[in-house]
């Protein structure tokens, strides 16, 4: 049995950018799942449970601005940090001034969802009673007090994100009312067994892959209903 929970969140700004646009950051129309999860996992999140998006609700019309940030061109060499954790001599340092680039992105401002999503327990174990029914009271005496393991964000880090927990989620706007196609948006990462391609390793030692998914996406009365990750195409 699945448990949901209701969310609210806000902000004057996010970025839920789009993978295809590979130097200039353009946002989607509206949260992606991903998001939406982190923003969950945030408030709380335990290794034995995991969050399932169900449904995010656009509470306020989409508006769009542009911003420019200070970004820097390069990064620190995983083989130097490998070499600098064994001990070793590394330099991790990176001159700002030397690699600093001014880059354009199109955000979106004065942002509302609700998420509507429900725990999934991953290894039950030795527990008995309703596991999901505990990590859901969790959750909710945390967002209640306005606790969070780390600050949530409406895409990057720079843009935090207010939560309410509610029982309901107001109307939509007027102008989201009807169906709105939204193209293909990101649902999520997915890790498989290891083959071609970015390779990481999982807490056991495997080696796995990151590979995102898409779907769809349906605006519906302001609503978006949000499909399984196996539904997901890569």
């Amino acid at each position: 049995m699945s448990y949901g929970v209701k969310l609210k969140v806000w902000g004057d700004l996010a970025s839920f950018n789009r993978p295809e646009m590979k130097v200039e950051r353009v946002s989607y129309e509206v949260m992606t799942p991903s998001a939406a999860r982190g923003v969950l996992e945030a408030i709380y999140w335990k290794p034995e449970m995991k969050w399932i998006v169900d449904a995010i609700h656009v509470l306020n019309p989409i508006r769009f601005t542009h911003i420019r940030r200070n970004e820097i061109d390069c990064k620190v060499p995983a083989g130097t940090v490998g070499t600098a954790m064994k001990g070793r001599r590394g330099d991790l340092g990176i001159v700002i001034e030397d690699h600093r680039q001014q880059r354009a992105a199109m955000v979106l401002r004065e942002v509302c969802y609700g998420i509507q999503a429900h725990v999934e327990v991953l290894d039950l174990g030795d527990s008995s009673g309703s596991p999901e029914a505990k990590h859901l009271e969790m959750f909710k005496r945390r967002a209640q007090k306005g606790q969070c393991f780390h600050h949530p964000y409406l895409g990057c880090r720079e843009f935090p994100a207010a939560f309410e927990l509610v029982e309901t989620f107001p109307p939509c706007p007027d102008e989201l009312k009807g169906e709105r196609d939204l193209g293909f948006i990101l649902h999520d990462i997915a890790f498989l067994p290891d083959k071609a391609g970015t390779v990481i390793e999982s807490g056991d030692g495997a080696r796995l892959r990151a590979e995102p998914r898409f779907f769809r996406a349906r605006l519906v009365n302001g609503v978006i209903q949000v499909p399984p990750m196996q539904e997901a195409r890569a």
